[in-house]
């Protein structure tokens, strides 16, 4: 009999104050010669202290530099830049940095060491990069990160608008799988039973977390080890089908029709709780949890436009051909814009 072999972060460090450790948490893992990869402007934030950690460890930094592309030219030319000597790729920073260093550590087949500066996504955790290709935006394989460091001092001090995004990434998981769901029943794929149990603990547990506010320490920890959950969920399925599904589309759709894109999880959160009525399923849930955070408000902010999301709805079969959601099929792409233009909720926030 032959098992399927999963990968999963050798470290997992989320908390208060945890960058400051993280040269004890290398060391642990007898990596001693790193790159650092740092988000635009983060050397000067957390410089400092990353390097101290890591001096006061012996770990080496054989390089270190600030990274502000995803073109896979730029990255393919620097990961073989690295010395042989090199055991490890750090990112710290926003999803493109983390994406950069994930799939330079993959070309290079070392670790890659993921330190996010917010909650926006679960990019963080996933074992896939969105990288410019030919100047479109690609999702490519890559591998999930060997170790995950997430301070929550950190993930604080961020603008507001980075936690609603991973909120509205956090709850999608609730339409993605049942999209995954629905593939199967047409005889469009196989649903992985194990992917669908982590990735629905994964949300239940973040929606049913208690808190007072948005940067409670235990709200923000639940965030967070779900998004890194949902990451689990996807090495287990394979693909990203436990965690993205027509919600993800309408956002794919909306980033290449608009030039100015809103942050991926806010399209996200929107299209999830359409979805969500177009389903029949949870929709009230959706709607508490976005209320209760402030997400809504947030979203009303934006002015987001009915017309962009009705033809994002049109566009998002093709934004996947190979999937079977409900926006592959024309009754629920009609069903879809119907919610549009008369459920209450989204006449509140859409113009």
């Amino acid at each position: 009999m032959s098992s399927k072999h999963i990968a999963i972060p050798a470290l997992l460090k989320i908390g208060p104050g945890v960058l400051n450790q993280l040269g004890e948490y290398l060391k642990e893992l007898d990596l001693e010669k790193v790159v650092i990869l740092f988000g635009n402007g983060l050397i000067d934030m957390f410089g400092t202290a990353v390097m101290e950690s890591l001096k006061d460890a012996d770990i080496e930094v054989v390089e270190y530099q600030e990274l502000d592309t995803v073109r896979l030219e730029d990255l393919t030319s620097l990961a073989f830049s690295f010395p042989a000597r090199v055991q490890a790729v750090i990112g710290i920073g926003g999803g493109k940095v983390i994406d950069a260093a994930k799939y330079c550590g993959f070309l290079r087949n070392l670790a890659f060491i993921s330190i996010p500066t917010s909650a926006s996504s679960d990019g963080f955790s996933s074992a896939s990069a969105s990288l410019l290709v030919e100047g479109h935006r690609k999702s490519v394989p890559a591998r999930l990160a060997y170790g995950i460091v997430v301070d929550t001092q950190i993930i604080k001090s961020a603008p507001k608008k980075f936690i609603y995004s991973g909120i509205g990434d956090m709850v999608s998981k609730i339409t993605a799988l049942y999209d995954w769901l629905f593939e199967e029943q047409h005889g469009y794929g196989k649903v992985n039973d194990f992917a669908v149990m982590i990735a629905k603990k994964a949300v239940n547990s973040f929606v049913r977390t208690p808190f007072a506010s948005i940067d409670d320490d235990l709200f923000l920890k639940e965030l967070l080890d779900s998004l890194a959950m949902s990451g689990i969920a996807n090495e287990i399925a394979g693909s990203s089908a436990p965690t993205s599904g027509s919600e993800h589309l309408i956002s794919h759709a909306l980033d290449k029709m608009l030039e100015q894109p809103q942050l991926h999880g806010i399209q996200v959160g929107v299209a999830t709780y359409l979805m969500s009525v177009v389903h029949d399923h949870r929709y009230k849930r959706v709607d508490t949890i976005f209320t209760q955070t402030g997400f809504w408000d947030y979203v009303k902010t934006l002015k987001l436009r009915r017309e962009d999301f009705e033809k994002a709805i049109d566009l998002a079969p093709t934004i996947k051909p190979f999937r079977h959601t409900y926006l592959h099929e024309q009754q629920y792409r009609d069903k879809a814009k119907e919610v549009l233009r008369t459920n209450p909720r989204l006449q509140e926030i859409l113009v």
